[in-house]
């Protein structure tokens, strides 16, 4: 999964100098704005377009930015390759564009497209102007207004089609402190996540799992401390899991545990575990709840040592030790924890 931010003109360039050291800090290496927001009250338009623009590239991000042939005007370009220069590297395109101009387009930069908007026909005439759809993301938007947004089913639908095509896929999650005017009500893709606005971890995971996206951009201006750290947790694969061990199993706190690739639906299995070759005796080999962390005892031979952490109930085992137990708070995360990622054991 890669993460992003959102940036807007109409944020004074201290803040969002300010969003951006935050963000390289976390790992975030990509940032969604928007230049044709008819709101934005600029002064000087190019002026403190091109100082933004500078601020990205100084920061090392690579900036996807809304434009249209009205905004090259109001830059004074000649045309919107020149903006390539200016440190865009995705162009997000509406309307005003022909098949064959969109395929030239996509030679200079990644070119982002309204998810919800492309046709089978828009497909095939991309395909044939000779486009890479490799280099095309799809993108949906955000939804200001309340009860306007998508359902994470549909999400999952749109995506799945495109992405059997070659695109890349993209969508937002709403920030949890300074929100974006004028309704100050989230920018979300999912209309679920307005309302779980405070849970940035969760809404990114759902939205790569369960939506298919490639690429998830926090829509609004700015997310609290807690979530950028777990942003910049999530930019390494990794999920910080607060859970009650037994005393003497502690030192496993002391590494980042990283769940098989081959990811089982039962439970998530430690591959640094392994390397734990102290002596392991049974005991405690009780009932395994959801979230139950656990660790083979010697009656599992080759296994004894292995961490494993219970997605579901599981039943007791003689050779498998409870040693402790996830907070209540964090199980909802077991799902998504697959497939290589990490885990940041914190001990309470």
């Amino acid at each position: 999964m890669k993460i992003g931010i959102s940036i807007y003109l109409g944020t004074n360039l201290e803040k969002n100098i300010e969003i951006l050291k935050k963000a390289k800090t976390a790992k975030v290496s990509y940032a969604f704005t928007s230049l044709q927001i008819p709101e934005e009250n600029v002064d000087d338009y190019e002026k403190e377009t091109k100082k933004l623009l500078g601020k990205c590239k100084e920061y090392g991000i690579q900036l996807i930015a809304d434009a249209s042939p009205e905004t090259v005007k109001k830059l004074s370009c000649n045309t919107i390759e020149e903006l390539k220069a200016w440190g865009i590297t995705s162009i997000r395109l509406d309307y005003g564009y022909s098949p064959i101009e969109i395929a030239k387009l996509s030679e200079t930069f990644q070119i982002v497209l309204n998810a919800s908007t492309i046709t089978a026909k828009d497909i095939q005439d991309w395909k044939t102007a000779k486009a890479d759809l490799s280099r095309f993301i799809a993108c949906h938007n955000y939804y200001p207004k309340e009860y306007t947004g998508l359902s994470i089913e549909r999400v999952r639908e749109i995506n799945k089609s495109l992405k059997m095509e070659g695109f890349q896929t993209m969508a937002f999650v709403p920030g949890n402190m300074t929100m974006r005017g004028p309704l100050f009500a989230g920018l979300p893709t999912v209309e679920a996540h307005r309302f779980n606005k405070n849970d940035i971890t969760l809404n990114m995971l759902e939205m790569h799992f369960d939506g298919k996206c490639d690429m998830v951009m926090v829509g609004d201006v700015d997310v609290s401390e807690e979530a950028w750290k777990s942003i910049e947790l999530l930019n390494q694969d990794m999920v910080e899991i607060k859970a009650a061990l037994d005393k003497k199993y502690q030192n496993i706190c002391s590494m980042i545990h990283h769940d098989r690739i081959d990811s089982s639906s039962f439970v998530f299995r430690s591959v640094e575990s392994r390397i734990i070759k102290d002596k392991i005796n049974p005991e405690n080999c009780i009932e395994r709840k959801k979230g139950s962390i656990c660790i083979s005892n010697s009656k599992y031979l080759r296994y004894e040592g292995e961490v494993e952490i219970a997605r579901h109930d599981l039943p007791q085992d003689d050779r498998v030790n409870v040693i402790g137990h996830v907070d209540l708070e964090y199980l909802k995360y077991l799902p998504y924890i697959k497939n290589g990622m990490g885990i940041k054991l914190k001990a309470e």
